[in-house]
């Protein structure tokens, strides 16, 4: 399971020397609390790491296979030049008020500036227990880093806004959930913590002043283009109202489901965060619900675009004192239209069009699917390769016996169209492929990746998953096709929930 040896180490040298920009400090004390990690009675090691992530920060490739990696990115070792916080929020959770929560088992050990000038936060997930873990232990265990390890890679991969992920390390303890697991460290990049329960916490606590300060901070740090406009904290606003709806369109495009869509679970930057009991759909099925704990269905794949609208509403109760109620409507009143406009755009690319007129398709489509219970991905991964007749025949094959006549006559429409619109097929199949993701990761493909390092530490299958997710439009090769694959049917009832 290893990939490297950990060795002692008083501090990093310059491959760990990032270029601070400790930003969020300068809020205060009353935003977070300043503590180290926790210590390991164990050496922890690299299970896996990622040069890609690692760029985004400016950390060098070779710092990756230094011994002292492990120790970095598990807490053990200080980051040199910043001291590490965890932060104070509030929230909503499955539609109730849940008072004060936090990051109960995260750390932000770093915030830098990359080459680029971008901002990015390092987070440890898992290292250890903070003045907001309740009644948890600050852990977290090795299969639920895998799963938010793969997945942050893979959302990036399919285009989607997400929070990033640089590593997993074993910290080799064990920790209590339903069994004893063993224990890990995932460490996550973000381009900010900041989520809508950061303005609920101080706004419920009655402090007006601290919810106008952290919305200074959001303006003044992640959108500079707004700074000295008149009207800066309505287009603050707006731009959350529009990020949040473009992503959770893309979430319905790629049919993802997130599973706990918590207001401390939400960006104030519309980035996709906290990937615990998330699911990729196999049959489509818009009811579809990925968290086991989710026993109202509150959480379902068809009602993510309702309870983002909801958890905004939840924010502007939260910032009224700040931006005017006649600017918070005239936003909230959009999200429908913005979410709609990019999620039409978007599946319709999916199958190759792009004018309006060709929505209808698309929904006829997805009710066909929906009957015929065809699998979401290869349904439109496989709808580009039927101009011969062998690919309409694995094309329809995905629908039942009921509807695949049905299927055959919504095929030929679609060729009529596409057709009418596009001369060459061939541009049609590689601009569809670019939009239809072969590989995403699927349950089934996560718990393949699991259970490999759990039971056998096999690192090889868990990096081949991630070469798989993190280029989810290629072919790769014949033997790599079970993938993609629905779940086979010994995998075929496996259940996530929160602690997933």
């Amino acid at each position: 399971m290893t990939v490297s040896s950990p060795v002692a180490a008083d501090r990093p040298d310059e491959a760990f020397a990032l270029r601070h920009d400790p930003r969020y400090r300068t809020l205060g004390e009353a935003f977070f609390t300043a503590l180290a990690p926790d210590r390991l009675s164990t050496s922890p090691v690299l299970v896996h790491a990622n040069t890609r992530a690692a760029a985004l920060i400016g950390l060098p490739e070779h710092a990756l296979a230094d011994p002292r990696f492990p120790s970095i990115f598990s807490g053990q070792t200080p980051l040199q030049g910043y001291e590490p916080l965890a932060m104070v929020y509030s929230g909503h959770q499955f539609g109730q008020w849940a008072g004060q929560l936090g990051d109960g088992r995260a750390l932000t050990i770093g915030q830098v500036r990359n080459a680029d000038d971008a901002l990015w936060d390092i987070q440890l997930k898992g290292a250890g227990k903070t003045p907001y873990s309740r009644f948890g232990d600050g852990r977290a265990v090795l299969r639920s880093s895998i799963r938010e390890y793969l997945c942050s890679e893979a959302m990036a991969a399919l285009g989607v806004p997400t929070t990033r992920a640089l590593s997993v390390v074993a910290t080799r303890s064990p920790v209590l959930r339903e069994t004893v697991e063993p224990g890990a460290v995932v460490t996550r990049l973000m381009r900010s913590n900041i989520r809508f329960g950061h303005f609920e916490h101080f706004h419920h606590r009655g402090e007006p002043d601290r919810v106008r300060e952290l919305a200074a901070f959001v303006i003044d740090t992640y959108h500079p283009e707004l700074d000295g406009l008149a009207d800066r904290h309505r287009l603050w606003f707006d731009a959350v109202v529009t990020r949040t709806a473009h992503m959770v369109a893309h979430w319905q495009a790629i049919g993802f489901a997130h599973g706990v869509m918590n207001t401390d679970n939400m960006s104030i930057l519309g980035d996709t965060i906290d990937y615990g009991p998330f699911g990729f759909l196999d049959a489509f099925d818009p009811g579809f619900i990925c968290n086991h704990s989710d026993h109202t269905a509150r959480y379902a794949f068809d009602r993510q675009p309702a309870i983002a609208l909801w958890n905004l509403q939840a924010l502007a109760v939260a910032v009224h004192s700040v931006v005017p109620w006649d600017d918070i409507n005239a936003s909230l009143q959009s999200f429908v239209e913005r979410f709609v406009a990019r999620y039409a755009a978007l599946m319709r690319g999916k199958i190759g069009l792009a004018a309006e007129e060709d929505s209808e398709l698309v929904t006829d489509l997805l009710a066909l699917m929906r009957r015929g219970g065809a699998d979401y991905s290869l349904s439109f991964r496989l709808l580009g390769t039927t101009d011969e007749n062998p690919g309409r025949a694995r094309w329809t094959a995905l629908f039942n016996d009921e509807v695949r006549p049905a299927a055959f006559r919504w095929l030929d429409r679609w060729q009529v169209r596409i057709g009418e619109v596009h001369p060459d097929f061939g541009a049609v199949r590689a601009h569809m492929d670019a939009r239809n993701a072969k590989f995403v990761l699927r349950n089934w493909v996560a718990e393949s990746a699991i259970r490999a390092v759990e039971d056998h530490g096999d690192v090889a299958t868990l990096d081949r998953i991630f070469r798989l997710v993190t280029t989810p439009f290629a072919e790769h090769t014949p033997a790599d096709a079970m993938f993609a694959a629905p779940p086979p049917e010994a995998m075929r009832d496996l259940e996530v929930s929160c602690s997933s």
